[in-house]
């Protein structure tokens, strides 16, 4: 069947048929798709329904565009969770049947700022552990960590490689429950793309998260920056 002799919405037959084609494995993941005039002369459609069914694509991150240089194939995603459940960075790579390791990167403790000290309810004079780590995957960086903790709540020698999580339950008998998180998108960073040795075309999903004890009190705020071809992260919406 070629795409005239389907009768919907052209831009509609274009995207179904782009889908078969990286499912047939005629495109890979990461692949370079045909130019628009190539592509767009092989199905026979004008340039602007081609674009039209491109972004659609994108929206549905199928693929990805690059100004000025193509339309390639995403990558799935070997990570997913539900944004509602919290999961330490290292349960998230063990659920996708990787193994986890940290690349330490750096660790100091200094005096609070006010908006540390607003965030944790701290003095002013009053001190916080600064934890800079990149975790992997099967030896692969895939998020960068920048953690902020109270430094009455760990010692500043503690296990580099383990949780935070499981640390701050040992060494302090604090149990993290629950966080609140916000969530950014953005694009290349020079500095956090090159550690995470991300391809120009995967973008950066930054999660900056205040995590909450058993007792409602806060313990760790977090920065990770998660890979986007690598990490995929949804929510189940009900209706209320």
């Amino acid at each position: 069947m070629t795409i005239k002799t389907d009768h919907r919405l052209l831009y509609l037959q274009v995207i179904e048929h782009i889908k078969q084609d990286i499912e047939a494995g005629k495109y890979q993941e990461g692949e370079r798709l045909p130019s628009e005039f190539e592509l767009s002369k092989q199905l026979g459609i004008s340039r602007a329904t081609l674009r039209e069914a491109l972004r659609i694509l994108e929206d549905e991150n199928i693929v990805v565009r690059r100004h000025g240089v193509g339309t390639f194939v995403r990558a799935r995603a070997l990570f997913s969770s539900g944004i509602e459940e919290l999961f330490s960075v290292t349960e998230m790579i063990e659920r996708g049947g990787k193994k986890p390791g940290t690349v330490f990167l750096s660790s100091n403790t200094r005096q609070a700022t006010e908006e540390e000290a607003r965030r944790f309810k701290l003095h002013t004079e009053e001190s916080v552990l600064v934890v800079e780590r990149v975790r992997t995957a099967d030896h692969v960086p895939v998020v960068y960590c920048l953690d902020h903790i109270p430094s009455n709540l760990l010692p500043i020698k503690h296990n580099q490689e383990e949780s935070l999580f499981n640390l701050l339950e040992k060494e302090a008998n604090r149990s993290v429950l629950y966080a609140v998180t916000h969530i950014e998108p953005i694009g290349y960073h020079n500095r956090i793309s090159e550690i995470l040795e991300c391809p120009p075309e995967a973008s950066l999903l930054v999660l900056k998260q205040m995590h909450y004890d058993q007792n409602d009190k806060p313990v760790l705020y977090s920065v990770n920056y998660f890979r986007s071809d690598t990490f995929d992260f949804h929510v189940v919406r009900r209706r209320v």
